[in-house]
């Protein structure tokens, strides 16, 4: 599936921050992220929506946690399938671009539902390697394969791809640099979504104290509402579906507050959504 070497890490991380980023990924294990996981053997890097079934918090206290990992699990593969709906008509012969491809989970998924080809790439060398011997273990190889490439500078060639996503990737990067290369591998009339957190332009020109508190957690730089689109705009995205998904993530940050698996980011995330000045966005655009 790969049309070029493999690149190195020179040529793939180069900037300081595009180092401190990998660098974190490649050591994070965290439970968050590989408990749930665990549940059905798909690993997500993202968060979940959909209405809490407060049910699992009650009965024995001893399996009380075993049931509400299973239920954050399940949130999180509803937002993953929410955003492949989102991806237009695929069929085996399509291929497709799993920009920021964390540990797979999206990208399988992705091709279970369309039966197509699957490109993921991350600067973490260690989600990429953890990423292709899953798809070994699934026996999807020939289909889903892991690069560690720079989603700024991907090295596939010109229109190759049918559809594109990034799942909460974009705050890691420039967004029209982002757009200009999504752009670029987009086949004519080709799909782009994504599903992000962004701050709103309407509660302040500057992030509010709650989302700089998440941006110092991840090590990420959260973006304006607005620069979505003018970044998409720039590069001929179009958008043609926005969906705010605020309300219906805040149940997950609520039943993630409760967990053992918490990490502490959750009150940042609740206060931040629930005053308004972050939203949780789901938009879809055309290559034109």
């Amino acid at each position: 599936m790969l049309e070029n070497p493999a690149a190195t890490g020179s040529e793939v991380l180069v900037t300081k921050y595009q180092k401190s980023v990998a660098e974190y990924w490649n050591k994070e294990k965290d439970p968050v992220n590989i408990r749930l996981g665990e549940v059905s053997g798909t690993f997500h890097h993202h968060y979940g929506i959909g209405d809490v079934d407060w049910s699992v918090l009650e009965g024995p206290e001893d399996t009380r946690e075993e049931r509400t990992i299973k239920e954050m699990h399940r949130l999180e593969a509803a937002q993953a399938d929410f955003l492949l709906d989102q991806l237009g008509p695929l069929g085996p012969g399509d291929r497709i671009l799993d920009a920021g491809s964390g540990r797979g989970g999206t990208s399988f998924m992705a091709n279970q539902r369309f039966g197509c080809q699957v490109d993921g790439i991350s600067i973490s060398e260690e989600q990429v390697k953890f990423a292709n011997q899953q798809a070994q273990q699934r026996g999807v190889a020939d289909k889903v394969a892991f690069n560690f490439r720079n989603m700024l500078d991907n090295r596939f060639p010109d229109a190759t791809f049918q559809a594109i996503w990034n799942n909460e990737s974009t705050m890691y990067v420039d967004l029209h640099a982002l757009f200009a290369e999504h752009s670029r591998v987009l086949k004519q009339g080709g799909r782009y979504v994504t599903i992000t957190g962004c701050y709103n332009d309407v509660h302040g020109r500057q992030p509010s104290r709650a989302v700089s508190q998440i941006d110092a957690h991840y090590i990420c730089d959260i973006h304006p509402r607005s620069e979505y689109f003018a970044a998409m705009s720039a590069n001929n995205l179009v958008p043609i579906s926005v969906v705010d998904l605020t309300a219906a993530t805040i149940p997950y940050w609520e039943l993630r507050a409760q967990s053992e698996v918490a990490t502490g980011v959750e009150s940042p995330f609740l206060t931040a959504y629930k005053e308004g000045s972050f939203h949780y966005l789901m938009i879809a655009a055309d290559k034109v």
